[in-house]
């Protein structure tokens, strides 16, 4: 049986290098792409292509390639995203501009490409979200507005495209990647905010990007099959609680 063949945006590290390789390890063949040249350390049996999202020709080739090295896709995963740790007063149009052509119309363009042939033949589009979409993080104002249209965006190809179209998408909390990093260190005191913030996961740890490879890997299975228009949040239960710092009583 021909292996199924899964595009992964953003996936020259952090959670999307989490999920090339999961996917990878699940059976598939794995395209992903970046702004920049092949990472050295990215598995040989991964396709790369030096592409931007945003740009609307670019995503329609990063289709049509994959469609011509493994063969027809039946799974996307949108990952490539951006963030610029600013206020509204504080962001330009150059701001809105990186932040919006990625995080918003680079999603709405991979779907788009890729809904030509999954509307016919069938596929799974997962896009990652953000708890940021939901809760707004100080001082990220288009970021947490990118993340709530990807949010949007995911519940209408659910309702315009099944049963032929499963699309959901999952709003990870404090996952440690460099972006995470960067949100911490907006703080006055970094280490102070990171313990903070740490004493708020029920859990009792930050998220790894693993974390997220396997809910990525579970909504791509059968086993999800029932699954579609959701957004699932994997924030080790940080939302669930209340304001309230739990590390003070």
């Amino acid at each position: 049986m021909d292996k199924p063949t899964a595009i992964v945006t953003g996936g020259s590290r952090g959670i999307g290098r989490a999920i090339v390789n999961r996917l990878l390890a699940d059976g598939y063949n794995v395209v992903t792409c970046g702004r920049g040249p092949r990472p050295d350390d990215l598995d040989n049996a991964v396709h790369w292509v030096q592409a931007d999202v945003s740009m609307t020709g670019d995503a329609a080739y990063l289709i049509k390639d994959a469609n011509t090295v493994f063969g027809r896709v039946s799974l996307l995963v949108n990952n490539a995203g951006v963030q610029v740790e600013k206020t509204v007063a504080q962001s330009d149009d150059d701001d809105w501009d990186l932040v919006m052509n990625v995080n918003c119309k680079g999603v709405f363009n991979m779907c788009r490409a890729a809904l030509v042939d999954m509307s016919d033949h069938g596929g799974n589009i997962i896009n990652i979200g953000s708890i940021s979409g939901m809760v707004s993080d100080p001082s990220m104002a288009l970021y947490n507005a990118s993340k709530a249209f990807v949010h949007g965006l995911t519940r209408s190809i659910a309702v315009d495209h099944g049963p032929k179209v499963r699309c959901n998408a999952i709003r990870p909390g404090w996952i440690m990647t460099e972006m995470a990093e960067d949100g911490f260190a907006l703080a006055n005191d970094p280490a102070k905010a990171m313990s903070d913030a740490l004493a708020r996961h029920p859990v009792g740890r930050f998220g790894e990007p693993d974390d997220i490879a396997n809910i990525v890997s579970w909504l791509a299975s059968d086993q999800s099959a029932y699954l579609t228009g959701e957004c699932i949040t994997v924030d080790g239960g940080m939302t669930a609680a209340s304001p309230l710092n739990p590390g003070l009583f």
